[in-house]
């Protein structure tokens, strides 16, 4: 099944795209879009091919439509919306961000993903003036990051963004950028930096002074880099809440390939087990 969007789906609070079951494929035509909602899952999806929306006379609620107007072409854009869940969703190939979260979104889990063939893969904050992201907290784990990808894997302006146990398998510049001060905690994540070319570092604050940035609390913990990959650490040290047993843990960065062996949108099918 392929939907093809005309202008972008905007989403309502308390709502769940579950696409197990089925290989559906959001594809060749418009975005995603989350604009003030919350309580949202997106499972099971393949997005690509998505390009801007022209703008239209769209309906955003059960109760109000209004003039659109052009959408960015992201794959998945979340807007002033908390509690967002992106599980088992294969991304490639879109005009703008295969996920932007943007104007104080919090509360946004990004797991069990494959993403490829793309620049900017993931945008978290869009202004280094827009102080209300501060209150921005993403979790971004058991993702693979593959063939083809660029950059943004994310980079972050404010907030805080928690790496954690992903793949990354393939850069061109770097892995973890960002802006703003943003707190960056990578634990248990394989970095395999690009064979070609001098991309080694993992990291990238070009838009900040050293003095500036070096006031970051950006820190690796258990991370795997192969193949001359580095993490430039910076700030104090972080005391992690996810070493307790009652919360999540990151495994080292060694168990990767196990536990981002099933990322991407799954084969599932109706009456049997996924």
């Amino acid at each position: 099944m392929v939907i093809r969007l005309n202008e972008e789906l905007m989403l309502n609070s308390h709502k769940t795209i579950d696409g197990r079951g089925a290989n559906i494929h959001i594809a060749y035509g418009a975005q995603i879009t989350a604009q003030f909602v919350h309580h949202i899952i997106l499972h099971n999806l393949h997005i690509h091919h998505l390009s801007p929306g022209n703008g239209a006379m769209i309906r955003d609620s059960p109760s109000h439509y209004g003039l659109r107007t052009r959408s960015d072409g992201d794959g998945i854009s979340i807007y002033g919306s908390s509690h967002i869940w992106i599980d088992h969703i294969s991304m490639s190939a879109c005009a703008d961000g295969l996920i932007d979260a943007i104007m104080g979104s919090t509360a946004i889990t990004i797991s069990n993903c494959h993403m490829s063939n793309h620049d900017d893969v993931m945008l978290f904050g869009a202004s280094d003036a827009y102080a209300d992201d501060a209150l921005m907290q993403v979790t971004v784990a058991f993702n693979h990051f593959g063939r083809g990808l660029v950059q943004r894997m994310p980079r972050c302006r404010w907030g805080f963004v928690h790496v954690v146990n992903n793949d990354y398998t393939h850069w061109r510049m770097y892995a973890v950028g960002g802006s703003q001060h943003p707190t960056v905690i990578s634990q248990g994540n394989r970095y395999i930096a690009p064979h070609d070319g001098n991309a080694k570092e993992v990291t990238k604050r070009d838009y900040a002074t050293d003095e500036v940035w070096r006031k970051w609390t950006w820190r690796s913990q258990g991370d795997l880099m192969m193949n001359g990959a580095y993490f430039v650490e910076s700030g104090e040290e972080f005391v992690s809440g996810y070493a307790r047993q009652d919360v999540m843990k990151a495994r080292p960065g060694t168990f990767v390939t196990r536990l981002t062996r099933y990322a991407g949108a799954l084969g599932c099918r109706i009456g049997l087990p996924c």
